[in-house]
């Protein structure tokens, strides 16, 4: 199986793209690099069995026909500026981890979302549930999951987190590319984003309710892992 983890910015020369191969119980990374273009990015997702997009791959549908119109007057309270600020998979994410994600309608990371929804687009995908090869991936949430270090390490540092990671997974191979997952955070997720992309493709993730499944459809959603790392061999 071959998976691509994708940590995606508005820019190219933020975009990091990780590729890896499993194959008896050894999971290599065979591709990974940074300042990757559109592209470059359809043509890897093309080639893999699963996609693991740091991405909002959509907008919460209350905000949509929000801003669609006709707007009626509505009690404008907290709770109510929830449901246009947040998808029914962030909240899912912060009651499973205690993590807060972005708000792709209220916060700059929609400049991603914008690059992203062109993504899907081009491959014809429609379904942003994660049921197609690109899912949505959250590498702080997976970090999270599996029990290692999850924040703070984009401001103080990786490197240690790495050796974490490391000890934690020792059948993964980072090949040639071990120093820029030390030096490079944005390296450093795409790698996590190919792993979490591997636990979806095993279906070892925390799937939307039945009541969930048009909002994860049309909205996006997260896959969160299950299990440990031990569980992706």
């Amino acid at each position: 199986m071959l998976t691509l983890g994708v940590d995606l910015a508005s820019a190219d020369e933020r975009t990091a793209m990780a590729r890896v191969e499993w194959s008896g119980g050894v999971s290599t990374v065979r591709d990974l690099r940074l300042g990757v273009s559109d592209g470059e990015l359809l043509e890897a997702i093309r080639a893999v069995d699963k996609a693991g997009v740091d991405c909002p791959l959509g907008w919460p549908s209350a905000f949509v026909e929000y801003v669609a119109g006709p707007r009626k007057p509505v009690a404008a309270d907290a709770a109510w500026r929830r449901t246009l600020a947040y998808r029914v998979t962030d909240q899912v994410v912060r009651a499973e981890t205690g993590i807060n994600p972005l708000s792709v309608s209220a916060d700059r990371i929609a400049y991603v979302a914008f690059r992203g929804a062109n993504l899907l687009a081009h491959l014809g995908i429609d379904d942003r549930s994660g049921n197609d090869v690109v899912v949505e991936v959250y590498p702080a949430a997976s970090l999270r999951r599996w029990g290692l270090t999850h924040r703070g390490y984009k401001v103080s540092g990786h490197d240690a987190l790495l050796d974490e990671l490391l000890a934690a997974a020792p059948w993964l191979d980072l090949g040639p590319y071990g120093e820029l997952c030390r030096t490079s955070h944005d390296a450093f997720d795409a790698v996590i984003a190919a792993l979490a992309a591997r636990a979806a493709a095993l279906g070892k993730y925390v799937a939307p309710a039945p009541a969930q499944q048009e909002a994860a459809r049309v909205e996006g959603w997260i896959a969160l892992p299950l299990g440990d790392l031990n569980d992706l061999r």
